[in-house]
């Protein structure tokens, strides 16, 4: 058998039993996994928070989810919350209809992972409630409609559904992940989706953001 063969039996052996070494540890560690686009660092999300409008938070009044089109088609026959859910999970696999029928998602907000993908909801890390009362209110709907689908900024991210609905539409001064290593990064992506978008902040949300940034 050639040398090369041999070499490559050798590390495949070797891999598996590596694989057998750390199976026990699956459970509990989340796999490498895909995840909405990082969002800027600290020292630039700092920046960004002392150049956001601070004011008191508008009326909701008006306020729709209805005003928000959102799940848009992305590709295909793939809406945004398909295309979301085969991103952030592992070994995601779709049916005809983009649908996920099998896979493995690790939701960094609470740090438990899931197989079934209607465990999970796609949570808007602003709100669209909140980004209303932040200014949204005024834009078109083709702008509403393009926040409440953005891939390109960390607004989009795959979450166990009942922790996304505890949150609702509350800001980093009501609401923050309970898994606190996670809180840097979602203080981050929050400040980059309100700077990108020209939302105001009122105090109070911008106090709690410093206090985390300042932590990271």
């Amino acid at each position: 058998m050639p040398v090369g063969n041999v070499y490559a039996r050798r590390l495949a052996v070797l891999a598996t039993s590596a694989a057998l070494t750390v199976t026990g540890l699956l459970a509990t560690a989340p796999a490498a996994q895909a995840a909405m686009p990082t969002p800027v660092s600290a020292a630039t999300a700092r920046t960004y928070l002392a150049a956001l409008t601070v004011k008191a938070e508008g009326s909701s009044t008006g306020y729709s989810r209805d005003l928000f089109p959102h799940w848009i088609t992305q590709s295909g026959t793939c809406n945004t919350r398909e295309t979301v859910l085969k991103r952030d999970g592992v070994n995601v696999v779709t049916d005809s209809s983009c649908a996920s029928v099998s896979g493995s998602w690790y939701s960094e907000y609470d740090g438990a992972t899931w197989t079934v993908a209607s465990d999970l909801d796609i949570d808007h890390v602003v709100a669209l409630s909140e980004a209303w009362r932040s200014g949204a209110n005024a834009w078109t709907t083709a702008q509403r409609q393009a926040f409440a689908n953005d891939l390109t900024r960390p607004q989009l991210i795959a979450v166990t559904d009942n922790v996304n609905q505890a949150k609702g539409d509350l800001d980093p001064a009501e609401w923050l992940p309970s898994r606190t290593a996670y809180r840097c990064t979602y203080a981050r992506a929050w400040v980059h989706v309100k700077y990108h978008w020209n939302l105001s902040i009122d105090s109070a949300e911008k106090s709690a953001l410093q206090s985390v940034l300042n932590g990271c």
